[in-house]
């Protein structure tokens, strides 16, 4: 495996969301060049992303663009104006329950937007030159309600229960496609609820630790009889570092992988909802509901394929990661 490489310049998109901040300022601490874009939305707390992006400013080797990767125009831009060696493309609507509501605004981020930053990677490549490696977020979620576990990346995944999840599986398509016919290396990743600092405040746990701190009630969807495979954010991010400047090749068939980063740890949530409590030291009032159209029962990562070809596997346990989530949100807040 070849150690990351900090001459490559690195396009990071949604560099100011939840997993781009922390890649982001992970390169930037090892001295990479950085280019971000994001449009800053208002899907959740602006202030939240404008905060990050302030972290991300205090470094040199930062550049960032304002603005959506559905613009085709603006990725074009970016493209010719600094020539990026590798591609991260994290940009995208995110949430399953959201896409059932909104589903405009995932056909415009993550098909759309997705096709426009394909276009400029294959204007870019000519074999040696231009983009390297194409790393783009994928989701647990294109497994829908499959019963069989772990979660292989070899599983068929042809029932997604949620647009969000039929976008994610879309883009593994598209993306093998691209790859197949122009020869760009790619790599998606299927991402298994991260959780952890500076985190995404429409997701469960920061849900939970809102409503705590304001005395509200907390939904516990299906009663409480979920399992999730939590990740904690420093483990998916060292895993794509660890992907940066090791691209898939060929062997005959197009230079395109799909990998799951995830704990390998499925925990049931009333369990997760203790430690939360514990380790903010509030207590939750609980109101229990059914399932929700879209969510899933469980998630379970099998990562071997990341073991075998990275030498890394998440080992963040839940009681740690909480831990540190829970630190920061009290001062983030000033509790």
């Amino acid at each position: 495996m070849i150690p990351f490489d900090s001459n490559n310049k690195i396009l990071v998109t949604g560099a100011a969301g939840f997993i781009g901040f922390h890649l982001s300022r992970l390169l930037l601490s090892e001295g990479a060049e950085v280019i971000g874009i994001d449009n800053m939305n208002d899907y959740y707390d602006v202030a939240l992303k404008e905060n990050r992006l302030e972290i991300l400013d205090e470094y040199e080797r930062f550049t960032f663009v304002r603005g959506s990767i559905s613009n085709d125009e603006l990725v074009d831009f970016v493209f010719e104006d600094h020539h990026p060696d590798i591609v991260v493309n994290l940009a995208a609507q995110a949430g399953v329950r959201y896409s059932i509501d909104n589903p405009r605004s995932y056909i415009d981020s993550n098909l759309v937007g997705f096709f426009n930053i394909l276009e400029a990677c294959r204007h870019s490549y000519s074999g040696n030159s231009g983009v390297k490696h194409l790393i783009f977020a994928s989701s647990s979620s294109v497994y829908g309600n499959q019963m069989k576990t772990p979660f292989s990346v070899s599983d068929p995944v042809d029932h997604p229960i949620s647009l969000y999840a039929a976008t994610k599986k879309s883009n593994e398509l598209m993306g093998y496609s691209y790859s197949h016919l122009y020869g760009i290396p790619m790599t998606g990743v299927r991402f298994f609820t991260v959780y952890g600092p500076y985190g995404r405040p429409d997701m469960a746990y920061f849900k939970f630790a809102d409503k705590m701190r304001r005395g509200e009630p907390i939904q516990i969807y299906n009663n409480g009889d979920m399992l999730r495979d939590f990740t904690y954010v420093d483990d998916i991010v060292t895993g794509l570092e660890r992907m940066l400047c090791n691209p898939p090749g060929s062997d005959g068939q197009a230079p395109c992988r799909i990998y799951n980063i995830g704990n390998n740890t499925p925990e049931k949530l009333l369990d997760f909802i203790d430690i939360l409590e514990e380790e903010l030291g509030m207590k939750a009032v609980r109101e229990y509901l059914p399932m929700q159209p879209g969510d899933v029962y469980q998630t379970f990562a099998d990562v071997d394929d990341l073991i075998r070809d990275f030498g890394f596997k998440p080992a963040t346990s839940l009681r740690q990661g909480l831990g540190r989530f829970a630190a920061w949100y009290r001062d983030y807040y000033r509790l």
